[in-house]
């Protein structure tokens, strides 16, 4: 992708343009941000997605004026003349290779921070209310119409006692009513509301990750734990294995200026010293965060169940095939930080050589790519063992 080119996607606005003036500070409407676009799934395939175990979806509606909220599955739906509903499904980028093939339009974002797709699709008048999110969107306008109220608000306090998070004193700045194609980019906290205008609505939400700081320094702290394990030989949880450089704090406590007590209940001293003196000795580095967020990043989604291959036609081990290319599941995450290389909660057991950073960029990898010839063997097994589980899989030419 040239980040310096002008985009329909982005107003006719570069990557660059974009992630500068608007990214994280201000919302953005965008007419026909994908001319004649055709969604990904129709509304009967998301209705019969919601009907499914394996899938979360909610519905949202209004009875007697009340916000009323259900959680999928559901045996049966509403029709366009039962009122103002909205049925909401996530993760449509795990179930359709055209919604995950939408999502990667939106790849000039990094991939650590894209989260998933959501489809909501709505009767007349129907919608979830003034909210706001935590994290970037961008609203796709799939079919039918949608009219958006959004603003830049600072009083964000919600209604009590309510099963959806309503904004109680909503005040937005700007409306628009969007069409087939149609986009709107949203920061964290922007305030807005979306109803339907006549039935037959579908919404796409392109979604963001934006963890805490207390879900960072909890996962990093984590990965510190497993890492100490790992290198005494024990068990070092996902984040231990491989070990990385750092102490081995194998050494026991031993305290022999220790006295006499006539208060043996109270904690020693020497000991409290001690503990505090292991954890200065624990390295929080470059590494140690690439480690957590590799793994933490790349954990498949609880739907994400890959289909191992039973008849795989190339041995990526012995015989390299001179054509064809690797292509990864869209279930499958990978990312890279230096040599380390991560793959659906895995460490990678080879480096992030040039061969496999291209796998991770473009999501595919033509087998003819000179950079293939300089796959070491360990890197090869690494390849043949995600073919055989079905997170990568072979094309032919």
């Amino acid at each position: 992708m040239n980040l310096d080119q002008p985009l329909p996607l982005l107003g006719n606005q570069s990557p660059n343009d974009f992630m500068r003036r608007y990214w994280q500070r201000k919302p953005l409407l965008i007419r026909q941000a994908i001319p004649d676009f055709t969604p990904p799934l129709a509304i009967a395939a998301i209705k019969k997605l919601a009907r499914r175990d394996d899938v979360e979806s909610r519905l949202i509606w209004r009875e007697n004026g009340e916000w009323q909220m259900e959680n999928g599955p559901f045996a049966r739906l509403p029709k366009d003349n039962e009122g103002d509903w909205t049925l909401l499904v996530q993760s449509v980028d795990l179930l359709s290779d055209a919604a995950s093939e939408l999502m990667g339009l939106f790849r000039f974002i990094p991939d650590a921070r894209l989260d998933d797709v959501m489809v909501s699709i709505a009767s007349h008048g129907g919608g979830v209310g003034p909210h706001f999110d935590s994290y970037d969107v961008f609203l796709l306008q799939a079919a039918g119409e949608r009219e958006w109220r959004y603003g830049r608000q600072k009083d964000l306090s919600l209604e009590p006692g309510l099963p959806l998070k309503i904004l109680s004193n909503f005040q937005p700045e700007e409306k628009a009513v969007l069409s087939p194609g149609d986009m709107l980019y949203l920061p964290p906290q922007a305030a807005h509301d979306g109803v339907a205008v006549g039935d037959g609505c579908m919404t796409i939400s392109i979604g963001f990750r934006a963890p805490t700081q207390a879900i960072l320094a909890r996962g990093l702290l984590e990965a510190a734990a497993d890492q100490v394990m790992a290198r005494v030989g024990l068990l070092g949880g996902p984040y231990g294995e491989p070990a990385l450089p750092g102490p081995k704090l194998s050494a026991v406590y031993r305290d022999p200026a220790q006295p006499a007590v006539n208060t043996p209940a109270a904690l020693p001293d020497a000991l409290v010293a001690a503990t505090l003196e292991t954890v200065e000795k624990l390295r929080f580095d470059d590494a140690l965060a690439s480690r957590f967020l590799g793994c933490w990043l790349t954990e498949p989604h609880n739907q994400s169940v890959f289909d191992a291959a039973d008849d795989v036609d190339v041995d990526l081990e012995e015989a390299w095939p001179d054509s064809g290319r690797l292509v990864l599941d869209r279930r499958s995450r990978m990312l890279y930080r230096g040599k380390q290389l991560f793959i659906n909660g895995e460490t990678a057991m080879t480096p992030a050589d040039a061969a496999l950073r291209t796998l991770a960029d473009a999501r595919r990898l033509d087998c003819a790519d000179p950079a293939c010839a300089k796959l070491s063997p360990e890197a090869r097994s690494c390849l043949a063992d995600w073919l055989d589980s079905g997170w990568i899989h072979y094309v032919a030419a």
